[in-house]
């Protein structure tokens, strides 16, 4: 059995086809972070008849499941990536819109600690850095 049904089946959804494809292309966008539009797209070059609907369908089933993180990094677009199980945040470059992920330690206890300050502890949380090439 392919590590696409095993994820499948762990996560409790049916192996289907448009799912096991939608699972590799995300496997094999690395780092990149992908939109429903750019899975559709990837799905078409590939000669595979799935409509954009069931594109947005699986990745909500994933995301449900906790196979993918969606995020909202530009106006209006979601984009998703693999869950990995490791807590990271992100830098969104504003010229390229090239994503950076980073882990700071600091960070993460400074977080912490604001929020206990404030008589909180923290549920989730996302960091998303917007940032420009330094000048010369």
């Amino acid at each position: 059995m392919s590590s696409e049904n095993q994820e499948l089946k762990k996560a409790g959804l049916k192996v289907t086809l448009p799912r096991v494809k939608i699972l590799q292309i995300l496997e094999n966008a690395g780092d990149h972070h992908m939109s429903a539009d750019d899975v559709y797209r990837t799905l078409l070059d590939q000669g595979e008849d799935v409509g954009l609907a069931t594109v947005y369908r699986v990745l909500t089933q994933f995301e449900s499941a906790g196979l993918v993180a969606r995020h909202h990094f530009e106006a209006g677009t979601a984009v998703f990536e693999l869950a990995k199980g490791d807590h990271h945040d992100h830098m969104i470059c504003l010229e390229t819109g090239k994503v950076v992920e980073f882990v700071d330690p600091i960070i993460e206890r400074r977080q912490h600690e604001i929020a206990e300050e404030h008589g909180y502890e923290i549920e989730d949380h996302n960091l998303i850095l917007y940032v420009r090439p330094k000048k010369g």
